[in-house]
């Protein structure tokens, strides 16, 4: 049986070790000490928006607070923010066993690098996972979109590949990960603008003001990535360029339309939003972040996302958070992005 450490066991960690646990396979988790006594005492409750549902009881549930317990697994599934991928890299370096796979399923581009610069020894690949998972308490953990899990293709996942099914975890191979991270990416321009308007993510993209933020943020990101000829990868019913024009609908017409496009349980809020709430640092950074970081590279500008980001690292550090309403936060992203005289 091959050997599976999760190295973060946060919420997209425990989901995903959990269900490879669930059916069957060999997992330990590496966490903080608050989420092994959790785990401990709780064990692991999944649960999926079309009903589904996995128990693993305490007793089946490996979980450690060092990187040195990730010394005999076969796969890494990196599930840290990506913050801390760096201090990732530099613990695993000093343990990981030569020949293992390591995959970064993580929000952001370049994580996979950071661990590959680090790893020499190992097989490390780029991956994604493209649904939400909202943190219940008390080791329950809530799968509240649909999707699969994206990863770059290579040889060595092959012996792997029995785990993920055996888990019903889908695996989509891609032998180029940056078009769909890229996609993702798009999608996941909606973490601040959810995160500000205070709402869950069904809520929100049913009001048409928020879904114009958006359709900024993601305009904004499209021709940037138009320049360098990047195409993102096609993870909805409609291509990712389409996608702003859809959002810009009433909110009858979107709503029929994007039912057909995205299944959401009224549980879903992002991640960021969930950060925002814990009072921790959010990932934007690595999310309207990199449209910035993009654009600086072209030696143009990214306003729209550049403001999306001031606005979710001020409210880090506000409390109560702020609650955008979306004619607000849209008047405030419209004024970001006109040219001053």
């Amino acid at each position: 049986m091959t050997s599976i450490c999760i190295y973060g066991a946060g919420s997209i960690g425990c989901y995903l070790g959990g269900r490879l646990a669930a059916g069957g396979s060999d997992v330990g988790f590496i966490g903080r000490p608050g989420i092994g006594g959790e785990l401990r005492q709780h064990g692991l409750t999944l649960t999926h928006y079309d009903g589904g549902g996995w128990l693993v009881p305490p007793e089946k549930i490996a979980v450690a607070t060092e990187p040195g317990a990730a010394a005999a697994a076969e796969l890494i599934l990196v599930t840290v923010k990506s913050g801390a991928t760096a201090q990732a890299a530099a613990e695993l370096a000093g343990v990981v066993r030569p020949g293992a796979v390591v995959v970064s399923f993580q929000n952001g581009l370049g994580n996979a690098e950071t661990l590959r610069a680090a790893l020499s020894a190992c097989t490390v690949l780029a991956g994604m996972v493209p649904f939400n998972v909202v943190r219940r308490g008390a080791g329950a953990f809530h799968q509240a979109t649909e999707g699969g899990l994206d990863v770059q293709d290579d040889e060595a996942l092959a012996p792997f590949l029995a785990d993920f099914a055996r888990a019903g975890l889908a695996l989509h191979r891609h032998r180029e990960m940056l078009p769909v991270q890229w996609a993702k990416l798009l999608l996941n321009l909606n973490n601040a603008v959810n995160a500000l308007s205070g709402l869950p993510l069904r809520e929100e993209l049913a009001q048409r003001d928020y879904r114009r933020c958006l359709a900024l943020a993601q305009d904004e990101a499209l021709h940037l990535l138009k320049q360098v000829g990047i195409a993102p990868a096609r993870l909805t019913p409609l291509p990712a360029g389409w996608i702003p024009a859809l959002l810009r609908l009433p909110d009858a017409l979107f709503a029929m339309l994007a039912r057909r496009m995205l299944a959401i349980d009224p549980l879903a809020r992002s991640s960021m939003a969930g950060d925002l709430a814990a009072g921790r640092s959010t990932e934007v950074d690595w999310i309207n972040g990199e449209v910035v970081r993009l654009a600086e590279r072209l030696g143009r500008q990214a306003p729209v996302n550049a403001c999306l980001s001031a606005l979710v690292h001020a409210a880090e550090k506000e409390m109560p958070l702020p609650r955008w309403s979306g004619e607000a936060l849209l008047a405030e992203l419209q004024a970001a992005s006109t040219p001053q005289p």
